[in-house]
């Protein structure tokens, strides 16, 4: 696992192809011809070809940098061209890392693009980020957010992080130069369902183009040693108001994983620890999160088989309602508190939406509003389409 960045004399020639396609480059003084070389050296490995991964792989690519490992095994959607610029809408329908390949190779020739068109797991993890020298973290879910901050700070590899939500970004790089990792941050991931994910929330279509242009900035600089990189600062980034912010970062001496008597010497299953339930879990009873009871869409389907009585409470936005639903009665979260009054005390209520976040806040409201007999559907419509029903329509 162990890379020995090559010598200037081991270094990759330009060819009068590069010294003319990298020409604004190789004027920089900070580039020059050696940086350039460099770049033709380096390895790069983008998670993710979504909103972050599409400007992070474009522009390194255009930059010049020899080798890109892109690691995607979803497909593309309709709905992820609003902001994943890597794809058409020709490419609907075709494996992301396909899609970006056709794209890149269409800028760059050149680039030597390796596809992993699988998910990154805790079985594959170090492998595929120990053969990189630069990692750049264009994931979207908790889970593998920290996958690959452990994994890059087991393998000793740089994590160029990104994050996007709404009208909110963040940047930096962890596990660099003994800078903090990203658990120096962020300790533990929070409990399953309490922060929605962008396909709930929203996201400003443009914003990870601007976060994702920052990443492959500072991979860049990284890959080049250059000074100043957002090693030690986290960025944060409000586009309504558009506002830069940099906050200073120390690496925790207590940090699990990269602090001074680590806890965390091997990867774990973090999809698990995240909330994804394993084919042994998904019978299983689930903690309560914050007091609400947790309900799988196993135990959910057995009851409807059964015919027990609950009453299935649906706090998605009308237009999720008919794009896809279970035939639960429909009360958006923010209108909620306004019609209670729709809700009977004395039968169990199965809150759900999408993924299980919307839900949770429902069910806590609910909860102090007197209802005691609440839960929360565990995932939301996207577990009922994944484990149930795949005909239900997953968005």
């Amino acid at each position: 696992m162990k890379h020995i960045a090559p010598s200037a004399e081991e270094l990759p020639e330009l060819t009068p192809e590069d010294q003319q396609r990298y020409a604004r480059h190789l004027i920089l003084p900070e580039v020059g011809e050696d940086g350039q070389r460099r770049l033709k050296a380096a390895r790069m490995l983008c998670v993710g070809m979504g909103g972050l991964g599409s400007p992070v792989a474009l522009y390194l690519a255009a930059a010049g940098v020899g080798t890109l490992g892109l690691v995607d095994a979803d497909l593309v959607e309709a709905t992820n061209l609003q902001r994943q610029v890597l794809h058409g809408t020709q490419d609907i329908g075709s494996r992301k890392v396909d899609s970006a390949e056709r794209r890149l190779h269409a800028l760059n020739p050149a680039v030597n693009l390796e596809l992993h068109d699988t998910m990154l797991r805790a079985a594959n993890a170090l492998e595929l980020i120990g053969g990189y020298d630069v990692i750049v973290d264009g994931t979207d879910n908790f889970a593998t957010r920290y996958l690959v901050n452990d994994a890059c700070v087991l393998a000793r590899r740089p994590n160029v992080y990104g994050s996007i939500f709404r009208f909110d970004g963040q940047a930096s790089v962890f596990a660099h130069d003994g800078g903090p990792c990203y658990r120096c941050l962020y300790p533990e991931p929070p409990p399953p369902g309490m922060i929605p994910d962008c396909a709930e929330g929203g996201v400003l279509g443009v914003l990870p183009g601007l976060i994702g242009t920052i990443q492959a900035t500072e991979a860049i600089k990284v890959a080049l040693k250059l000074p100043g990189t957002l090693t030690g600062r986290l960025l944060t980034v409000d586009a309504l108001t558009m506002r830069f912010q940099t906050l200073q970062l120390k690496r925790n001496p207590e940090c699990p994983v990269c602090g001074d008597s680590p806890t965390i010497r091997e990867l774990i299953e973090y999809r698990e620890l995240c909330g994804w339930m394993n084919e042994a879990q998904q019978h299983e009873e689930i903690k309560p999160v914050n007091e609400i009871p947790q309900m799988t869409v196993h135990e959910l389907k057995r009851r409807r088989d059964a015919r027990e009585p609950h009453f299935l409470l649906d706090v998605r936005e009308a237009w999720e309602h008919q794009t896809a639903n279970l035939g639960g009665h429909l009360i958006p979260l923010n209108e909620l508190h306004l019609r209670v009054h729709e809700l009977d005390r004395e039968v169990e209520i199965v809150v759900h939406c999408r993924s299980g976040a919307r839900s949770q806040k429902a069910a806590e409201m609910l909860r102090k509003a007197g209802f005691h007999r609440v839960s929360n559907l565990s995932g939301g419509i996207l577990a009922w389409s994944r484990e149930i029903d795949p005909s239900v329509p997953s968005y």
